[in-house]
């Protein structure tokens, strides 16, 4: 099983970065094979709503016209078995640069396209008082659906709680390697 994480946080050693790598561990743990990316350091657009419509190819051709990485990602996401979201919380929201990559993707792939019932997790870490967690998990079962993802789950965490949902995302990344 080929397992992709797709981290929408900057910093590869905070909190996200943890509890990614906690799902990533136990996946591996569970014989899964792992690509990690983290969206920052890629150079994904915002969509341009190319038309008056607010369309473009992405809904004609199902492709987008803006040419950065956001392409060589989707096809690393077709192309694995499972793929986990992991974003830090910011304003009870995703991340940016994963709100960017997401909002192109449901787009150009509704309801399948390459996705379709492909098993999904989300992971929304929040800082801070921690309370934006679980609109943010709301906010991305959403998308994953609108995508046509099969989600499996979606883990809002609180810095408050970051141990102990480090042991979930481990039995998460294992029982989704294992199934």
């Amino acid at each position: 099983m080929n397992l992709l994480i797709i981290n929408g946080s900057r910093n590869p050693l905070g909190q996200t970065a943890s509890a990614a790598a906690a799902l990533a561990e136990g996946a591996v743990n569970g014989g899964a094979n792992l690509d990690v990316v983290f969206v920052p350091e890629l150079k994904i657009e915002r969509c341009r709503h190319c038309d008056m419509q607010g369309w473009g190819l992405c809904r004609s051709e199902k492709r987008c016209v803006i040419e950065d990485d956001f392409a060589a990602l989707l096809e690393r996401v077709r192309q694995a078995d499972a793929v986990a979201f992991a974003t830090p919380v910011y304003y009870s929201d995703l991340s940016e640069s994963l709100r960017a990559f997401l909002d192109r993707l449901r787009r150009v792939a509704p309801h399948g396209d390459g996705i379709k019932d492909k098993p999904v997790i989300g992971i929304c870490v929040a800082g801070g008082g921690g309370g934006g967690a679980p609109r943010c998990a709301r906010n991305m079962e959403y998308i994953l659906t609108t995508c046509g993802f099969d989600v499996v789950d979606v883990i809002p965490v609180r810095r408050q709680n970051l141990q102990a949902k480090l042991e979930v995302m481990r039995s998460t990344g294992k029982w989704l390697a294992s199934n």
